[in-house]
């Protein structure tokens, strides 16, 4: 760009070598700014309808200010070329002190250059381009919203709505190209991928764009974000509708370089645009902003009769705001002095331009002008405005609602909060009002919809000896391979969670060339040859499979133990009764029993009481029943009433829990394992009996079992058998198994037996390439 502008540059002075050297002299009052804008255009009209009416609200406002400025407007007919050559024209015939516009990004570039040479400020309204705002452009002023502004407020619209994957569709330009790789950013932060960008020439025909959208059609993603000139995205949406990607299950959104512009659009297109959504610079209402719509509108007819009536936009009154505050900066400035260019003693590069007198004092003054225009806040520092409120819109037939804001502060809110909100906003799609999506569904898309030529995962199975965790076999029909059991279950769930479509299919292990010897490390092996994407089944995450594939979250319990007879510690001793209680509690109730009998038999007797009248055996008797059986009215003093309250609530709360545990005792099973240690189970030297194939032969041979103890089976029935026999008479002490397996014998078989859990491992897994999605799946 840099190389560009200094090429062009060199041909502007050749155009201008021409040219009289000593520039146009202003009148004595006039500060001369210039305009440049493309007049052939209907913006570009606007533009200069809004500009020229400001200058005469200023003025009929500030009647005595001095020097007036005077607007010098050149066409640049939609050329970069042109654009600098008119600017050249100003600077050097009519010494303006700023040049406002051009249009574009591009232009802007060129005329900034020109701007740097000659100290002369250079404010646009309407170019956007991020990559604008630099150093190497100190006089280029931005009185619009950089596109990198709005990347926010974007994401968080995405993120609210749980899309994951999003596809830009921008043209090929400057102004296209400079807001990507900011977005990119925004989506990355809040973890959304952009699988694929579509870029369209600027001078795309029908037939291009049409191709470009049928390639998007083939793809999952149904997530589309424009961020293109208005002409173009006019032709965009109405192909998009025509081809079928403006309806139910699509989602688009526009940035505000269209959003802003959206009142002016054809009403053909609004209708093809239904259920678009879209972000725009807020603009506050007030009564000063409605006075001077109508204004507009009746002097853009004026000026343009032959042209379709438009509706005012931002960039009008940013437009407006700028006329204002470069005014504003003249008369703050007080410039008298006529001379306002320093001209070379010797002319060089066969120009005498010169550098602006007032052009570093007048830049300084308009960047710390601020005030409350047309379109709210107007503060140039940091040579852009600055802004931080967007609106949120969803096209509805041939117009537009309001669907939500977006702020610094607050994020996403169905209102609009000034300052930081005190209200807790989720950033959901709660937080916004209801939206009428492409087809005119009220449903939110998903955002994605299986692709047509998408690749599909190859997802491995092995038929496990326990039916109930996988089972796979083949349709009779298709011939494709069918399976079944937990582990496809669970799988297959995790698959619809996935906020993306994942097509994939079934491959039988050993239906593949792949010299396997059917066992579970052959299996695993596959998927580091890449036979297959993915290996699911009843696979136990080991360490050395872990070197070479990667591994979901166990989606079971965890861990190998062993199944050994279960002995009753139930007995049949008739002292039963007192089992409930612990010793150390019987023996306290009893002391609290006669302490309380005592200090009520103690106090009846101060009181004198009729109670305890007579003999001494029939005083204890008396006090023994009070005690026990808690007859309040039986006591007549208030002390031992309060003391007798006490003992009664100890010995309410002592008797449930006695019958409770008297209860649990007669009612459950109370079974503890003949075996309870593996280390004695190896000491005692019986038999114990592992799966065919399990890596638990191999683990129980690291704890130091004999190789000949141990017994292998493949059925659940085999199992049972040998452990009735027991290991004394042929079969076996202990059945070693991991507990996922030990569960599904103990459903079965659960009468005299028990489990015990002697080794803690990682559970069964599904497996990966390392660098598969799929590894990230959190199952639930």
């Amino acid at each position: 760009m840099e190389r560009a502008s200094q090429i062009t540059f060199f041909l502007l002075l050749i155009i201008h070598s021409g040219i009289a050297q000593n520039a146009t002299t202003s009148g004595a009052d006039e500060f001369p700014v210039g305009v440049i804008l493309n007049l052939e255009s209907l913006r570009g009209k606007m533009a200069r309808t809004s500009l020229l009416m400001a200058l005469e609200d200023f003025y009929t406002v500030h009647r005595n200010y001095s020097p007036k400025v005077v607007l010098h407007i050149r066409d640049s007919k939609s050329n970069s070329v042109e654009a600098a050559s008119a600017a050249l024209d100003l600077l050097e015939n009519y010494s303006v002190q700023v040049i406002i516009g051009p249009q574009t990004s591009s232009q802007a570039a060129f005329v900034s250059d020109l701007g740097n040479k000659s100290q002369v400020p250079v404010i646009s309204f309407t170019a956007t381009s991020p990559s604008l705002y630099s150093g190497s452009l100190p006089y280029f002023v931005r009185a619009t919203l950089s596109d990198s502004t709005q990347v926010n407020s974007i994401a968080s619209l995405i993120k609210a709505y749980g899309w994951r994957q999003v596809v830009p569709i921008y043209e090929e330009t400057d102004y296209g190209r400079g807001v990507i790789p900011y977005l990119i950013d925004a989506l990355q932060e809040i973890d959304v991928r952009v699988p694929y960008r579509s870029v369209i020439p600027l001078s795309a025909t029908t037939e291009q764009i049409t191709k470009e959208l049928y390639k998007l059609l083939t793809m999952q993603t149904r997530v589309f974000l424009v961020h293109m000139s208005p002409d173009l995205a006019s032709i965009l949406f109405t192909m998009a509708k025509e081809v079928g990607m403006m309806k139910k299950g699509f989602v688009w959104i526009m940035t505000d370089g269209l959003t802003n512009v959206i009142d002016s659009t054809n009403p053909s297109v609004m209708e093809a645009m239904n259920g678009v959504l879209g972000v725009k610079f807020y603009t506050p209402k007030s009564a000063e902003l409605d006075n001077y719509t109508i204004r507009w509108n009746r002097r853009l007819q004026i000026d343009n009769p032959n042209d379709p009536p438009l509706k005012l936009s931002i960039f009008e009154l940013w437009g407006y705001d700028t006329i204002w505050a470069v005014a504003q900066a003249v008369e703050k400035l007080g410039i008298k002095n006529k001379t306002s260019f320093q001209k070379p003693a010797v002319a060089r590069n066969m120009t005498s331009m010169g550098t602006s007198v007032y052009g570093p004092d007048l830049l300084k003054t308009i960047l710390q002008y601020k005030f409350r225009g047309l379109s709210g806040h107007f503060d140039l520092s940091g040579r852009q405005l600055q802004a931080s409120t967007f609106q949120i819109i969803n096209v509805v037939d041939k117009g537009w609602k309001e669907i939500g804001f977006w702020t610094a502060e607050n994020g996403i809110s169905r209102r609009l909060y000034h300052g930081e909100s005190t209200t807790r906003h989720s950033g959901l799609a709660s937080d916004l009002n209801p939206v009428i999506w492409p087809g005119k569904s009220t449903e939110i898309p998903k955002g994605w919809e299986a692709p047509v030529n998408g690749k599909k995962l190859r997802v491995g199975v092995h038929t496990s000896v326990y039916p109930q965790f996988m089972t796979s076999g083949k349709d009779p029909i298709t011939g494709a391979t069918t399976a079944s059991g937990l582990s496809i279950d669970v799988f297959e769930e995790a698959i619809k969670r996935l906020p993306y479509a994942l097509p994939y299919e079934y491959v039988a292990f050993g239906t593949t060339n792949d010299t396997s010897s059917g066992g579970y490390d052959d299996f695993v092996y596959q998927v580091y040859l890449k036979k297959y994407d993915v290996a699911i089944g009843d696979i136990t995450i080991s360490h050395n499979r872990t070197s070479y594939v990667d591994f979901t979250l166990p989606y079971t319990e965890s861990g190998v133990a062993m199944v050994v007879p279960a002995k009753s510690s139930r007995t049949n001793n008739i002292w039963i009764f007192v089992e409930p209680l612990s010793r150390d509690l019987w023996l306290g109730s009893i002391i609290l029993l006669f302490y309380t009998w005592v200090v009520l038999w103690l106090m009846e007797f101060l009181e004198n009481s009729t109670n305890i009248a007579g003999q001494v055996p029939k005083q204890l008797g008396i006090m023994t029943f009070f005690s026990l059986f808690g007859d309040k009215n039986g006591v007549e003093s208030l002390r031992s009433r309060i003391v007798l309250i006490v003992w009664v609530f100890f010995f309410l709360v002592l008797s449930a829990s006695y019958t409770a545990n008297l209860a649990t005792m007669l009612t459950i099973r109370q079974l503890n394992p003949t075996i309870t240690d593996i280390h004695d189970l190896r000491k005692s030297g019986d038999y114990v009996g592992c799966t065919s194939g399990s890596y638990v032969e191999s683990l129980l041979e690291q704890l130091n079992f004999d190789r000949l103890k141990i017994k292998t089976y493949s059925t659940y029935d085999g199992f049972y058998s040998a452990l009735s026999k027991g290991s004394k008479s042929g079969g076996i002490a202990a059945f070693i198994h991991e507990v996922p397996y030990i569960r599904l014998f103990l459903a079965k078989n659960c009468k005299g037996y028990t489990m015990v859990l002697f080794y803690k491992a990682a559970g069964f897994g599904y497996v990966s390439n390392i660098t598969l999605e799929i590894t990230v799946i959190q199952f639930v």
